[in-house]
């Protein structure tokens, strides 16, 4: 996409910005690349507290089993 391009439609391309960001050319050239702002991952951490429930043991399977026979 163009610098002018750009120029004029930035607020509106911004809004729609996909992972893959946008290319921007100056006389045809690739000189930049507007992408958005990935999530640290620190941010994630406890991103779900209150809303996720869990029922059961999360760490079994819900079989009993005997290591003897």
């Amino acid at each position: 996409m163009g610098m002018a391009q750009f120029k004029q439609q930035c607020l509106a391309l911004v809004d729609q910005l996909d992972a893959d960001g946008i290319v921007l050319t100056k006389r045809g050239r690739p000189v930049a690349r507007v992408v958005p702002i990935a999530p640290s991952s620190h941010e994630l951490i406890g991103a779900l507290a209150g809303k996720v429930a869990i029922h059961g043991d999360v760490l079994g399977t819900g079989e009993t089993w005997d290591a003897e026979s």
